[in-house]
């Protein structure tokens, strides 16, 4: 199990949700390496893994939204596994709905979107799939929300996440 200190996560706490949650990632990317792949899936639970979907989810909707975080070989893990299910299940019932409906453009749309692209074509999948748009301002709308009952749900249940130690 991932352990983290108590006196660190309540230094973070302090500051901001965003950092508290970050404090659980740091954790996470430092156990696999910062490599997410078959050797490391093994060494999160999924509560863990639901955590790290959730890291690399807003990270690339905040640098490129979703055809970035598709193009960057996120879109098997986000629309692949039960993260919308998890996030529905934690509280977060926006953002769910907005996966659920991120993954309807993206099941059909899977392999021209997760095709190897040179940076011309990249930047021409965003006018192709201009139908993100609208999801992704969604998204920005419910973002600061979403993460304040993401983190109060991790503080509640702490230890599916991590071992807090002193």
């Amino acid at each position: 199990m991932i352990k983290i200190t108590d006196s660190e996560l309540a230094a973070a706490a302090e500051k901001s949700m965003d950092e508290f949650l970050q404090v659980f990632i740091n954790a996470y990317l430092e156990s696999i390496g910062g490599k997410l792949n078959e050797k490391t899936m093994p060494l999160l639970n999924g509560n863990q893994h639901t955590l790290l979907a959730w890291h690399f989810f807003t990270t690339e909707m905040r640098d490129g939204g979703f055809v970035q975080l598709i193009q960057n070989g996120y879109g098997g893990y986000i629309f692949g596994n039960p993260f919308a299910k998890a996030m529905r299940q934690y509280g977060l019932t926006e953002l769910s709905k907005l996966i659920y409906k991120a993954k309807e453009i993206y099941e059909p749309n899977k392999k021209e979107l997760e095709r190897e692209t040179t940076d011309e074509e990249f930047n021409a999948l965003y006018v192709d799939f201009e139908v993100f748009d609208d999801l992704e301002e969604w998204y920005f709308d419910m973002e600061e929300g979403q993460t304040a009952l993401l983190a109060a749900y991790v503080d509640e249940h702490i230890a599916d996440f991590a071992v807090i130690e002193e």
